[in-house]
């Protein structure tokens, strides 16, 4: 095993190539400022060639289990601006955050390729869908309940839909739906393999409805391993710290901000592996193409598993250093409960911890960490 000390020497080693920051942003070669919308053929072709081969994770994590998801929200909007990148991992914690900070362009990457899908799944709702209860309805494959409105608060929404059974007949046809969107009208070039995931994501969410959780699928049905585990109906209706609602189907207002991304093709789904040679650099060059600054990168817990390879977690550091940032550029990581940190919400199994980009990156090179516990417990 390698020691601390041999750990801290290739993180140091490795980084520097860190801080390349905000410094990439202004000459850039090809450089044109961030458009308001991407036609469908450049958003397919972008996702395309960022993205890498899909790799193995061991759940399909079709939904977050980050109780505290939201407490980070108000410090993240003080420090975005108009205009700014948003790039994060996983499945719809990501629209959460994104309904609230109104990036210019989102990109979301995962390491499974699965997750794109279910993104593609998400946007093709979202394009078809006027309003949250109809979203609901056809993600969930239940016929919508006649009291729900635009005016109706999410806790009415997760109730009204969580007495209803899974209708076959309805999945069948949003399934043939969500088809013919992405492929006939959207023109996306989606594989055998990327049909049969779409099948098993809608199937999971009709099979499930609100109840569905992070642990359902692939690790054995709903069941919570070593705590709480939320289900879709209990995360929509976590709020933030101030016990306000933040979540992406809490108001139509912010269901409309991410249909409206979604119509723009201004969220981008690619697969990557965050220690990867290729996806984060080709998302960073994009946004360096764009003339578009870093505003918040949202990490979950990916950093845990990143430093099981140590060079895989400088990889992952060299990468983030690339991205056009500045002193405003915020990251977010997702800590287990392991007693390093005070717990907001109780019942929660991961604390948010929310810092600067640039001195956290100057933290790294200068050896300051070496293992996961000193990242998380890092304050620069």
């Amino acid at each position: 095993m390698m020691t601390a000390m041999k750990l801290r020497s290739l993180f140091v080693v490795s980084a520097l190539a860190l801080g390349v920051g905000a410094a990439q942003l202004s000459g850039a070669v090809g450089s044109a400022p961030l458009p308001a919308r991407l036609d469908d053929s450049t958003f397919w072709r972008t996702l395309s060639e960022i993205s890498e081969p899909g790799g193995y994770f061991r759940s399909d994590n079709f939904i977050s289990n980050e109780g505290e998801l939201q407490y980070v929200l108000r410090d993240l909007e003080a420090a975005f601006r108009p205009g700014r990148a948003y790039v994060g991992v996983g499945p719809e914690q990501n629209l959460t955050y994104i309904a609230a900070l109104k990036p210019g362009v989102a990109f979301i990457v995962d390491i499974r390729r699965q997750n794109l899908v279910q993104h593609l799944v998400f946007k093709a709702l979202m394009e078809t869908s006027a309003d949250r209860a109809t979203f609901l309805s056809r993600l969930l494959s239940r016929p919508r309940p006649a009291s729900l409105d635009s005016t109706s608060s999410v806790e009415h929404l997760m109730q009204a839909y969580a007495g209803l059974p899974g209708d076959t007949a309805m999945y069948r046809r949003t399934l043939a739906e969500l088809r013919h969107h992405l492929i006939e009208v959207n023109g996306f070039g989606l594989s055998p393999d990327d049909i049969e995931s779409m099948r098993y994501i809608l199937s999971a969410f009709g099979e499930a409805g609100v109840a569905i959780t992070y642990s359902f699928g692939q690790m054995g049905g709903n069941r919570a391993f070593g705590g709480w585990m939320p289900t879709m109906s209990e995360m929509m209706v976590e709020t933030d710290e101030s016990g306000v609602t933040r979540s992406y189907l809490a108001s139509e207002a912010q269901y409309r901000t991410l249909k409206d991304l979604q119509e723009r093709n201004l969220i981008i789904p690619v697969v990557g592996d965050f220690g990867g040679p290729q996806a984060l650099r080709g998302v960073a060059k994009w946004l360096r193409a764009h003339e578009t600054t870093l505003g918040v990168f949202y990490a979950s817990n990916v950093e845990q598993y990143l430093f099981q390879s140590p060079t895989a977690a400088a990889a992952f550091y060299e990468n983030l250093g690339t991205f056009p940032t500045d002193s405003l550029s915020t990251f977010v990581r997702s800590a287990s409960n392991r007693g390093w940190l005070p717990m907001r919400n109780p019942r929660s199994r991961m604390s948010q911890i929310t810092m600067r980009v640039e001195p956290m990156l100057q933290a790294i090179k200068i050896g300051r960490v070496a293992n996961y516990p000193e990242l998380v417990m890092l304050r620069p």
